[in-house]
């Protein structure tokens, strides 16, 4: 494992994570370094720590568990239901000093609640929050929204909840949260974009920066080594489909190797995976181990220039040779002999790191960083956040290209995110 050099800031969270038992929210724009943080907690920290997330590849991306299968809950609203708990999570619950959530804003008030009673069942402590565990949550809730339920859940929401946020669960009445808002972008470097990509996500985009924007936007792109971020999944197969089968030869399939107990079809890459000579791929994931440094992360693009029992990928001008790489999905679990938490490997996923790469929804592009790519926010912008996520991907303006000019509304923000963002940062 490569040691990881923190920035002033991030040093600085890390050290509130381990000195203090304080609640943490570990916020900030895209490219901030959060998941750097994060990385360089699970493998530093002196704290018997588990980290979950709300989605089955949210919490492989973190080698981490989901919050359900933490900590067993039902899915759908748990409200005030009986927590059934089994011996084994009680031991897992009584041994945590720290829980850290990955992707928290997409954890709703709920399912917050429902942690904060959890702990307090399992640990006999009743009238301490969380059980007096230490909270700490990375996530940005200008980016990925908690999902409505059906009617129903919708309904209890509107009648239990100030909002579907975790921000609004009832459990912060009583808890203190300390927000870390990281302000150091490290993926783009010039000062315009940066200062454009702010406006966009706090919805004060002017005329002037729009127009910006909207003509650096016009340009044609090129005709190779540019990727599509759609809002619609339909579109987005529909691209990669027509462009590969426009390419001459055989397609080849490489099939996923699944061993152990998944779990439902949340596969961090396709299960079947159909390539051809010429495809355009992105990388899944940043490369594992290389002396001379990584050769690609997540979200390169390249070109596939040869098949064989692996895969060739040219990557501006170099080829490399890509193995299939293997995800492993964790569980934790009790070891009585040590009293302390173990992480074990459950499953594990192995595939090629690629996805074909016309195309990719917004969505899907969270966390990925590219060069060049085509925005095309298709006929409507439907969720807040979704305009700063595409954008924000981006290194440079010099890079974007606009399927249709920007509109005033395609610019959304969650008006419950502007009141909790607004807070200023407790000392």
């Amino acid at each position: 494992m490569t040691p990881i050099s923190l920035s002033a800031e991030q040093a600085e969270v890390f050290a509130a994570i381990e000195g203090t038992k304080q609640n943490l929210f570990i916020t900030g724009r895209a490219g901030t370094g959060k998941s750097t943080l994060l990385n360089h907690l699970s493998w530093n920290t002196s704290k018997q720590i588990v980290i979950a997330a709300p989605t089955g590849v949210a919490a492989l991306n973190v080698g981490g568990q989901t919050i359900h299968s933490l900590f067993r809950l039902p899915i759908g609203v748990i409200a005030d239901h009986v927590i059934d708990q089994p011996d084994s999570v009680r031991k897992i619950l009584n041994t945590i000093d720290t829980l850290v959530i990955d992707e928290v804003s997409m954890v709703n008030a709920d399912l917050m609640d429902a942690i904060d009673r959890s702990l307090r069942q399992a640990r006999q402590r009743p009238h301490d929050t969380f059980g007096g565990v230490q909270i700490v949550l990375f996530g940005d809730p200008y980016q990925l929204a908690p999902v409505p339920g059906d009617s129903d859940e919708r309904a209890y929401f509107a009648d239990t909840y100030r909002s579907l946020w975790f921000f609004d669960a009832k459990v912060w009445r009583d808890a203190d949260l300390r927000i870390f808002e990281l302000t150091e972008i490290h993926r783009q470097h010039d000062a315009d974009f940066k200062h454009m990509l702010n406006a966009v996500r706090h919805g004060q985009v002017t005329a002037e920066i729009a127009g910006a924007l909207n003509a650096a936007g016009a340009r044609t792109p090129p005709s190779e080594g540019v990727i599509t971020l759609a809002t619609r999944n339909d579109a987005v197969n529909r691209i990669n489909a027509e462009a590969l089968k426009r390419l001459s030869g055989r397609a080849l399939t490489a099939k996923a190797e699944v061993t152990g107990d998944f779990g439902g079809r949340t596969f961090p890459a396709d299960e079947t995976l159909e390539l051809k000579v010429g495809a355009q791929v992105m990388f899944l994931r940043n490369d594992a181990g290389h002396e001379g440094g990584p050769r690609w992360v997540n979200g390169s693009i390249g070109t596939v220039t040869k098949i064989d029992s692996t895969v060739f990928v040219d990557i501006d001008g170099e080829t490399h040779e890509v193995e299939p790489a293997i995800w492993e999905k964790f569980k934790y679990s009790y070891d009585p002999t040590t009293k302390k938490l173990s992480k074990d490997v459950v499953a594990e996923f192995t595939q090629f790191p690629l996805r074909l790469a016309w195309a990719v929804t917004i969505h899907k592009s969270q966390g990925a960083t590219y060069e060049r790519a085509i925005v095309d926010l298709g006929a409507r912008v439907f969720s807040p956040g979704q305009t700063y996520v595409a954008l924000s991907r981006l290194t440079s303006l010099d890079g974007l290209y606009l399927s249709r000019p920007l509109r005033p509304s395609d610019i959304i923000v969650d008006p419950n995110v502007r009141r909790f963002m607004q807070i200023p940062a407790q000392d």
